[in-house]
């Protein structure tokens, strides 16, 4: 893993982009999965066969992305679309929510407002859900433990971790695209088909007033990094809302609108659809904990 954090991305891209074809060859789990979902959402053939490959790439570039050394910036490879919006955002002081879907490079979304905005309006914290390897998981953390970035776990301590840095009027990361563990979401439309979908977007918006927007990285040819653009949500999010369900809803809708951009970076593969796994017994994030 450290030697391929120190090759550059060109090289990482390229074998990333092998890579992906390997795994759809050898799995007919993930090949179906990948079809279903893509035509499901009325993907062409030509995005299908780019999201085979952009996979792969995904997985090769974490190396350089969680390893790479202190003082090789992430801004050397990426920038923003439109900056303004992230200042505007955290002007009123409530805080960020920065949703991102499973789509184009979504490590480096956290990494880059890291390095852009971490010094002058406190780090971004990232929620995540801790790899059951430990040594992927102690890669993730150190990873993203980064100079400007904290992660929070997907348990009542992280989640009010996240509750804290929005009323300092910080960023939070979420992959609202993710299925949560049964009991923190509801089922909403995502392409049109019912996807278990989180309410923890909503419920930190509503509960701090924390602005809402919309970020994918898209991945650039021949491995010259990534152009993170930034939006914000078509409509607001409703003010009340008892069940979470039009919350969500909007959310997938909203998502829907950013894959829509560019589908053949989008992890057509990931299994959106699955039945939620349930809480676990002791420290996972109840349906109050927001």
């Amino acid at each position: 893993m450290l030697w391929l954090s120190r090759r550059g991305l060109g090289f990482l891209h390229f074998w990333g982009g092998v890579l992906g074809w390997l795994i759809w060859a050898l799995s007919p789990t993930y090949r179906g999965r990948l079809a279903a979902n893509a035509a499901l959402a009325g993907v062409s053939r030509s995005a299908q066969r780019q999201a085979v490959a952009e996979a792969g790439r995904l997985v090769m570039e974490l190396p350089w992305l969680w390893l790479r050394p202190a003082d090789a910036l992430l801004g050397d490879k990426a920038r923003w679309d439109h900056p303004e919006r992230i200042d505007a955002a955290l002007a009123p002081g409530k805080g960020v929510i920065l949703l991102t879907p499973h789509m184009g490079c979504f490590e480096g979304m956290a990494q880059l407002y890291a390095e852009t905005h971490g010094r002058t309006h406190g780090p971004v914290t990232v929620l995540y859900r801790p790899a059951r390897q430990r040594w992927l998981r102690d890669m993730m953390v150190t990873g993203r433990r980064r100079p400007g970035m904290d992660a929070a776990p997907a348990t009542l301590a992280g989640v009010r971790q996240m509750i804290r840095a929005l009323r300092r009027g910080e960023a939070v990361g979420l992959l609202p695209d993710q299925v949560p563990a049964d009991g923190l979401g509801v089922w909403a439309p995502f392409f049109g088909r019912p996807a278990y979908t989180m309410t923890l977007a909503t419920r930190l918006a509503q509960q701090t007033g924390a602005t809402v927007l919309l970020l994918w990285a898209e991945r650039l040819p021949r491995g010259a990094g990534w152009l993170m653009h930034v939006s914000p949500l078509s409509e607001p999010l409703p003010e009340s809302d008892p069940g979470q369900v039009a919350g969500a809803a909007l959310i997938n809708r909203e998502m829907a609108r950013l894959i829509g951009e560019q589908p053949g970076q989008y992890l057509w593969g990931y299994d959106r659809y699955k039945q939620p796994k349930p809480l676990a017994a002791a420290g996972v994030a109840g349906p109050d904990a927001a």
